[in-house]
């Protein structure tokens, strides 16, 4: 069985309303983070709908229900202008405590995933994250920017290692970090990603990571 990982990015306080809507067509619960836009005005579009909290809401769902779980969603938020985005992420397998019986096999759902039907080439998105020592995101942000990038959104994080741990992915150990999260036009991402990395900050050994996840199934949410 495939799943996916629905991601929701809407105002702060307005998360409830997406994981209500996915509960009503099967969705199991999900996960809600805070976070804050940094586009600007002029710019309201993907991920960044202006200079506010909002809610990042993770919900792991069935790839079976996924269509009916995305129309409620939209039916839910149709009368709500510019209310957020939405997309899913491919989730090749997951454990759920207390369910071990049901762990899938990583190795064969990766190898089922790779002949999925992806969204067309005029519809492919890709979502950008970036792990950094906190105070360093707004300048990745600007240099995403620069790059095309329309707008991102920050997530206060913390590490978890402790002093004498390896450092994860050879990152120093820094309690407070930041998660920068921008969903681009693939024809953008190695043009926005080779201006992250070429910020200064990016230029010590371990001063932070970038990967990138195909976005599937993108979304406006609210009225257009």
């Amino acid at each position: 069985m495939s799943y996916k990982l629905l991601i929701g990015i809407v105002p702060h306080n307005s998360g409830e309303l997406i994981t209500d809507a996915a509960k009503s067509a099967g969705a199991g619960g999900g996960t809600i983070a805070m976070g804050r836009g940094t586009a600007s005005n002029g710019v309201l579009q993907l991920l960044g709908l202006g200079d506010t909290s909002k809610d990042i809401v993770y919900i792991i769902i069935k790839n079976s229900i996924k269509q009916a779980v995305y129309d409620a969603i939209i039916k839910a938020s149709e009368k709500k202008a510019h209310f957020g985005v939405m997309f899913t992420l491919n989730t090749p397998g997951f454990i759920r405590a207390g369910h071990l019986d049901e762990a899938l096999d990583l190795e064969s759902s990766t190898t089922e995933s790779k002949g999925e039907e992806t969204m067309s080439t005029e519809n492919n998105y890709q979502m950008i994250n970036v792990i950094v020592n906190k105070g360093y995101a707004e300048d990745a942000m600007a240099a995403a920017r620069k790059a095309g990038a329309g707008g991102g959104t920050i997530i206060g994080a913390r590490g978890t290692a402790k002093e004498g741990d390896a450092a994860f992915f050879g990152m120093k150990i820094v309690p407070e970090k930041e998660m920068l999260m921008i969903l681009v036009p693939a024809e953008k991402k190695s043009a926005i990603v080779e201006a992250i990395t070429a910020l200064p900050c990016f230029a010590e050994a371990g001063s932070g990571i970038i990967f990138c996840n195909e976005a599937q199934d993108f979304t406006v949410l609210g009225k257009k």
